[in-house]
Order: C-alpha cells, then structure tokens, then sequence
C-alpha cells in the first residue's frame, strides 16, 4: 500500500534519530572525552532506515521522491544524515553528530505531519530535468544544515575555550580552525549546488513554459537564500568576516530556511499547483 510501508520505515528513522538525540545529551554532559562510536553507528541505523523509506516512495513513484512537503523534508533529513556519515569516518568529525542528532529528529518529527504528505494523482516522468533541478536543490540545503551544524560545534568549542580551557582540550573534536574550514567548505558546497539548481530550473521553465524568470513565491524566496548565502560567503572571503559572526550567519541563515521553506511553498503556482 503506498505511504503505508515507507511512512511506517520512515517513522522508525525518526525514532532512531529521537535515540540518538538523547544519547547526545550524555555526549555533551562528558565533554566529548570518548571516542565513542554507538552515536555513529545509532545514526547508520536511522540512515538505513531512512534510505528504506525513500526507496519504497520512489519506487511505488518510479521517480525520484520530492513531489509533496513531507517527501522534499525527508529528503533534505537523508541528505543531513548521509554527509554526517561520510564526515564521521574521520574521527575528529565524528562528533557532528551529537549536533546534527538534535536537527535529524526535529526535521522528522515535523515531515511526519499528515498534512504534509498531499498525495495528488501519480507524477509522470517525462524528462529528467525537474527531479535534477529539485534534488540540487535538496542537495544544497541538506549541506546548508550540516553547515550550521558544524557551525554550532564551532561555537560550542570556542565557547569552552574561553570559559572552560580543560574541558576544551580535553575533548576529542576537532580545532576550530578545521570546523571553521568544514562549515566553510559545506557552505560552498551547497551554494554550487544551489546555482546549479537554479540554473537548470530556469532552464526548464524556458523551455515549459517560455520563460526563464517569474515572480513566483518560491522563486523569489530562492533567489533571496542564493543572494544571502553568497553574501554570507563573500563577506568571509574577501571582507574578513570573522569566524564567530560567519558560524553565527550560517546557523541563522539556515534557521531562516527551515522556517520559511514550506511556507513559501505552498503558495506557489508551480511547485504547489
């Protein structure tokens, strides 16, 4: 039955990520002394999971499973998760995930909202070219949320250099020279995303319609998040923004997404006709 198995798989991944919210919590109060790997290996359960559930939607589909807001949110979560897990192979990036934990299950809880999941007739896959545009673009703010992430774990190291230097240096994660060049690189990396998936959105509003550009709500909400985060990016590039108010920008920046993304959606002629 569609939307029973893969809801059903999907709600078994927040759970996981609600376990290993709360395990976070234990990281945290210890200081992040361990080099404990059960965080990671309770988050590879939840991706697995997660994995399972956007399977069975894309294949009940036959198409990539971004059509409604709770499909775009569980894919924007299984994008969090996956580059935690390629981070979390490097041991000083591990920790990433008593951070992202927190997000991947507040995400979740919110994705499994009835009214979320809006099911209209079967898509038809004509051409490639709007799954290609929406998952570049679920691409890039999954690595804007892992971005603000790391930002936050900047944060939190610098915070305990200042006020608690043992507890600091006592702890396994990284520098925050490195997180800073992590957060930075994650940014970048969603921002290309972003412009590719603008670009071939563009593109394919030329060619469906015969335009390149409207004034459609969620167009113009992406084009504003496009501008803030290369803004964001410039401004520590050639400006000298400093590290503190970078990390702070890319947390806030990625908070102003998750408020806003599905609000802007639903008024919008082309993605929510």
């Amino acid at each position: 039955m569609l939307g029973l198995t893969d809801r059903f798989s999907f709600t078994l991944a927040v759970a996981t990520y609600g376990a290993s919210a709360v395990y976070s919590v234990l990281l945290w109060r210890q200081g992040f002394r361990e080099d404990n790997r059960v965080l990671y290996g309770v988050l590879a359960v939840g991706a697995a999971f997660h994995t399972l559930a956007m399977m069975l939607r894309g294949f009940s589909l036959e198409r990539c499973p971004i059509n409604n807001l709770f499909e775009a949110t569980m894919f924007i979560g299984w994008t969090i998760v996956a580059a935690y897990l390629v981070a979390g192979l490097f041991r000083r990036l591990r920790f990433l995930g008593a951070f992202a934990s927190p997000l991947l299950f507040a995400i979740g809880v919110f994705a499994l909202f009835p009214m979320l999941d809006h099911r209209g007739p079967k898509p038809e896959f004509v051409h490639g070219w709007e799954s290609l545009h929406a998952a570049m673009i679920l691409l890039a703010y999954g690595a804007f949320g892992l971005g603000a992430v790391s930002a936050l774990m900047y944060l939190s190291q610098e915070h305990d250099l200042k006020f608690d230097r043992a507890r600091a240096v006592l702890a396994l994660m990284p520098p925050i020279q490195r997180l800073e060049k992590v957060t930075s690189g994650l940014l970048w990396a969603g921002f290309w995303c972003l412009t590719l998936g603008l670009a071939v959105g563009a593109w394919w509003l030329k060619r469906e319609r015969g335009y390149f550009v409207s004034q459609d709500p969620k167009i113009v909400w992406s084009a504003i998040v496009w501008a803030a985060y290369l803004a964001l990016l410039l401004l520590r590039g050639r400006s000298g923004l400093r590290a503190r108010r970078f990390a702070w920008g890319a947390i806030g920046t990625f908070v102003f997404v998750l408020l806003t993304f599905w609000g802007t959606n639903l008024p919008s002629a082309i993605h929510h006709p």
